[in-house]
C-alpha cells in the first residue's frame, strides 16, 4: 500500500521524477559500460600474451611491435632477416620460438605466414578439416569462417598490405583447409598459412615490395624473382620475417636479452608484460578520468532528488497533515517519501544497466571492425555491478533523509490551521 502510494506521489511532478531518473540512468550508464570494458579489455590483452616472454622484431616502438605482433592492432616495426632471427631462435636459452611473416588480408583480415606452433600456443584445436602444410593452404579464425561464410574447399585471393580495397594479389590463390575452434583470443580473426606461402606470393612482385615503395613490416623477397610453378621452403636464403614470439627456458634470457639483442643486432627485443602494463597505465587514466565523471553525474542526480522530494513535501503538508488524522504513522510517512527516493533510485538503477550494456554493444561493433576486438555486454560483474546498486541506494537514502525527517516531525495541527 505505502508503495503504491509512493509511486504515484513520484509522478505528481514527472518533469522532476525524469530529471531525476535521466541523471541516474547516465552516472549508472556510465560506469557500468567502463566497468565492463576495463574487465574485458585487461583479461584479452593479457590472455594473449600467455606464453610470450619476448617479441623479437625490428628496431622502433616497442609498444608497436607488441601491438603488431601479439594483437594485430598496429602496423609492424620493418622486417627481420630470417636468417640471423634463426641464430636467436636456435638459442639454448629459447624454449619455443614462433615466427611471423605478415602477408596480405581478405576482406579486412590479416593473413599471417607462421607455424603449427602458433595454433598451439593459442589452444586453438582444428574444428574441421586439417593443419595446413602445402603453400597457400590457410586455416581460419572461428570469427573469420562465420562472419565470412568460409568453408572447407574455398579459395580466395589475398590483396595487399592491410587494406581491405588494396590491389589484389590475383597470381596465386590461398585455399581453407582448416577452420580452428573458437578461443576468444586475437587468432580467432585471423588467417593463417606457411610463411613460404608469403614470401611466395610476393616473389614475383620485387620492385613493388621494396621497402622504398612498399608498406613497412610488409614481408619482401631480396635478390632473384620466383616463378608460380616453384614452391619456395623455409631454407630459402635472404628472406625476411617479421617477428618471432619467443617463450625462454629460464628468466635469465628475459633480463639480459633486450640489452645484448640491441648492441649486437639491428633488432629489438621487447616485453610484453612491461608494454601491456604501459598501456594499462595510460588506459587507466582515461578509465578513471570518466569514472569520476560519471560520479559527478550521480551526486547531481542525488541533488536533484533532495530538491524534487523537498520542494514536494512544502505541497503535500496538508496530504500528509490529512492521512495522520485519519490513522497514519509517523513512521508510515517517513517510509513513503523513502521509498519514493529509493524507488527513482532503482528504476534509474535499471534503466542505467540495459543503456551501459547497449553502448557497449555499439563499441564493441565498432571496436570489431576496426581492430576485430570485441566485447560481451551481457557479462554481469556481480561485485562491482552490486557495490553500484548499494550506492545508488546510497545516494537515494541520503537525498531522502533531511524531507522524509520532515515530514515525520510533521506538526498537524499547525499544518490544518494554516490550511
Amino acid at each position: 500500500m505505502i508503495a503504491k502510494l509512493a509511486w504515484k506521489n513520484i509522478w505528481f511532478k514527472p518533469l522532476n521524477t525524469i530529471l531525476s531518473v535521466v541523471l541516474l540512468t547516465s552516472s549508472v550508464a556510465i560506469i557500468t559500460t567502463l566497468v565492463l570494458v576495463e574487465k574485458q579489455f585487461e583479461e584479452k590483452f593479457s590472455s594473449n600474451i600467455d606464453g610470450v616472454d619476448l617479441v623479437m622484431g625490428a628496431q622502433g616502438s616497442p609498444l608497436q611491435l607488441i601491438l603488431s605482433s601479439v594483437y594485430q592492432v598496429d602496423s609492424p616495426t620493418g622486417n627481420i632477416s630470417y636468417d640471423s632471427a634463426k641464430v636467436w631462435m636456435q638459442h639454448p636459452f629459447v624454449q619455443k620460438a614462433i615466427p611471423l611473416a605478415f602477408g596480405d588480408n581478405y576482406r579486412g583480415y590479416k593473413i599471417l605466414g607462421t607455424t603449427p606452433d602458433y595454433l598451439e600456443k593459442y589452444g586453438a584445436e582444428i574444428s574441421e578439416g586439417k593443419l595446413f602444410e602445402k603453400n597457400f593452404e590457410v586455416v581460419i579464425g572461428s570469427d573469420i569462417a562465420q562472419k565470412l561464410s568460409l568453408k572447407i574447399g574455398d579459395a580466395f585471393f589475398g590483396s595487399h598490405g592491410d587494406a581491405a580495397e588494396g590491389e589484389v594479389h590475383d597470381h596465386y590463390e590461398y585455399k581453407v583447409v582448416g577452420i580452428a575452434k573458437p578461443t576468444g583470443k586475437v587468432v580467432d580473426n585471423l588467417i593463417l598459412c606457411t610463411i613460404p606461402s608469403v614470401w611466395q606470393m610476393h616473389g614475383s612482385h620485387g620492385e613493388e615490395e621494396n621497402p622504398a615503395h612498399g608498406e613497412e613490416g610488409h614481408v619482401h623477397i631480396e635478390g632473384e624473382e620466383h616463378h608460380k610453378e616453384a614452391d619456395m621452403t623455409l631454407d630459402e636464403p635472404g628472406m625476411e620475417i617479421t617477428a618471432v614470439l619467443l617463450k625462454f627456458r629460464n628468466k635469465m634470457g628475459i633480463v639480459t636479452w633486450p640489452r645484448i639483442i640491441a648492441q649486437n643486432t639491428k633488432m629489438q627485443v621487447a616485453s610484453p608484460a612491461i608494454e601491456v602494463n604501459r598501456l594499462f597505465s595510460l588506459f587507466g587514466i582515461g578509465i578513471s578520468a570518466l569514472q569520476y565523471l560519471a560520479y559527478g553525474i550521480m551526486l547531481i542526480s542525488g541533488i536533484s532528488i533532495f530538491i524534487a522530494l523537498y520542494n514536494t513535501l512544502k505541497e503535500r503538508e496538508n496530504e500528509f497533515a490529512l492521512m495522520r488524522v485519519n490513522g497514519a504513522k509517523r513512521l508510515q510517512l517517513l517510509k513513503v517519501v523513502m521509498i519514493e527516493s529509493l524507488l527513482l533510485c532503482v528504476v534509474g538503477f535499471i534503466f542505467g544497466t540495459i543503456l551501459g550494456r547497449v553502448g557497449l554493444s555499439v563499441l564493441s561493433n565498432s571496436a570489431e571492425e576496426d581492430f576485430k576486438m570485441s566485447f560481451d555486454p551481457y557479462e554481469f560483474i556481480w561485485e562491482k555491478e552490486g557495490t553500484l546498486f548499494l550506492l545508488t541506494i546510497f545516494v537515494g537514502f541520503i537525498a531522502a533523509l533531511i524531507p522524509a525527517v520532515k515530514a515525520y516531525n510533521l506538526n498537524i495541527s499547525k499544518t490544518l490551521t494554516n490550511a
